[in-house]
């Protein structure tokens, strides 16, 4: 049996070759062109065609500028002072007196730009007994309402501070011809209208005078006096800055009688 297994194992052996057949290496192309056959040409890259770009289409460059423009906004209207129905007027008159205020007509105001009042008066007195110094132009609604608030509202609060009557209303401004806050640029004033009265302090009987400042945290009589003022005015009138409105307005009172579309008002 082993010597039949021995003689199996010689013959395959015999019969396997030690390595494979290697292919036949394929001839190149070149190779297989006949000797007087004409070369072939390599074929060219192929080319898109550029599409001409139309003028109006064609990108803008660092150096494109755009094109000025044709249409200019039309000037603003000058500015002009309105004017004031003389039927209001004299009613406004008439209860300004009823007041006891003392005041004067004086003739029309027109200082361009739009400053000026129709029918100015000059207030020296809004209530018997207190001064209003110094004398101011304005218009009659704007005096009529500082007489309310003195007498409906100052007066009141400032019997706390056993002070006295107060006998002067110190003013730092009424009309004049600037644009707001004093600004070089901006709206025109309501001062430039005659519609505000700027507030900067009180004189009592006792010559004691409080001044208009910052009194937020004040929590004395005087700063609860002066912070009741300030929330009142805004009953008579439609704009109240106080100290705590912004820098410009820390030494007074900025009240005024704008008109403003809903009866909105402002009060700071």
């Amino acid at each position: 049996m082993i010597s039949l297994i021995s003689t199996v194992v010689v013959l395959t052996a015999a019969a396997l070759p030690q390595t494979g057949p290697i292919p036949e290496q394929k001839p190149d192309k070149a190779q297989t062109q006949p000797a007087d056959a004409p070369p072939i040409p390599a074929e060219k890259p192929v080319i898109p065609e550029e599409k001409p770009v139309a003028p109006s289409e064609k990108p803008p460059t660092a150096t494109d500028e755009p094109a000025p423009d044709q249409t200019q906004a039309p000037p603003a209207p000058p500015l002009t002072i309105a004017s004031e129905s003389s039927e209001e007027h004299e009613t406004c008159l008439k209860d300004l007196t009823a007041m006891g205020a003392t005041f004067k007509e004086i003739p029309r105001i027109d200082d361009g730009n739009g400053c000026g009042i129709d029918k100015p008066i000059a207030l020296s007195s809004p209530l018997p007994g207190i001064a209003f110094k110094p004398e101011g132009k304005m218009r009659c609604e704007a005096a009529l309402a500082l007489a309310q608030w003195m007498k409906e509202s100052v007066i009141p609060s400032a019997a706390a501070l056993e002070n006295g009557k107060i006998v002067t209303i110190n003013q730092a401004s009424t009309y004049i011809c600037r644009l707001r806050n004093n600004a070089s640029t901006g709206k025109i004033s309501e001062h430039a209208r005659g519609n505000a009265i700027d507030v900067a302090s009180f004189t009592f009987e006792n010559g004691k005078t409080i001044g208009i400042e910052p009194r937020r945290e004040d929590p004395t009589l005087t700063g609860a006096f002066q912070r009741a003022t300030s929330a009142s005015a805004c009953l008579y009138f439609t704009t109240v800055l106080d100290p705590e409105s912004d820098a410009a307005h820390e030494t007074h009172f900025h009240l005024d009688v704008i008109e403003r579309n809903g009866g909105f008002r402002y009060c700071h």
